[in-house]
């Protein structure tokens, strides 16, 4: 599904964790005490690997620089090798680099920056081209929560700034428990699991298909709560690996 994706979320960059973000006070303090929730510092200063589908997923972030990786075997099984850092985007072929076109790079760039962006999730929030804005309380399934709205500066927020996704942070853990986001079609995320390694959160998720496209993205939880969405996947990463980073 994430092939499908595209936002202006994925192709942020993490360059640091300083507060350049716009937004509203109260937005900016709820986002806050969820990333530390989810792991705070450990984000900066994290080696992880793990499996996604078909791919073996490596994601390094050592202060402002990071590495991304994804591994997989094409269909005559060849290794395919994609890597992404703060300068550059490649793919390797059995260790060959392969010369691609504009269009293909940015295709391959994007869908292995869509895994990390969702992996990396509360903390990609803390980027400088990220708006916050509060838009409430609700409660779903019993629990409150407080609703985020994000969308992006046109500087820094990729050829896609325009969408906007959604957030649920639950008032008493101040966990990122929702999301919702339009582009690609109307999708709501529901954590199911929790996993930490080397001190960060990692969650899978139940994706669920909006049955009204009309409805606006801050609103996919009433769908949610009135039984109109259908469960489409699950978002699943498994055998985690970690090796902490020095400071």
């Amino acid at each position: 599904m994430l092939k499908h994706i595209s936002i202006a979320a994925l192709i942020l960059i993490v360059t640091s964790c300083s507060d350049k973000r716009s937004g509203d006070v109260k937005a900016i303090s709820i986002v806050n005490a969820c990333i530390e929730a989810h792991g705070g510092k450990n984000y900066r200063n994290m080696d992880i690997s793990f499996d996604f589908r078909q791919f073996r997923v490596h994601l390094k972030q050592d202060g402002g620089t990071f590495l991304y990786e994804r591994t997989t075997r094409d269909s005559i099984n060849n290794e395919v090798h994609d890597i992404l850092t703060n300068d550059a985007f490649t793919r390797e072929i059995n260790g060959k680099k392969q010369n691609l076109t504009q269009k293909d790079s940015d295709k391959y760039k994007e869908g292995l920056n869509a895994i990390a962006y969702f992996v990396l999730l509360p903390y990609k929030l803390s980027e400088p081209a990220v708006n916050l804005k509060y838009l409430g309380e609700t409660v779903i399934e019993n629990k409150k929560y407080d609703k985020i709205g994000v969308s992006f500066n046109a500087e820094g927020g990729g050829k896609d700034h325009q969408d906007e996704f959604c957030y649920w942070i639950n008032q008493e853990t101040h966990t990122m428990d929702y999301l919702a986001y339009a582009s690609g079609g109307p999708r709501f995320r529901k954590a199911i699991k929790r996993e930490k390694v080397a001190g960060v959160v990692m969650q899978d998720y139940e994706n669920f298909e909006v049955l009204d496209s009309t409805l606006a993205t801050f609103n996919y939880d009433k769908a949610f709560t009135a039984g109109k969405v259908k469960l489409l996947s699950k978002i699943e990463q498994q055998n985690y690996a970690s090796n902490k980073l020095k400071k």
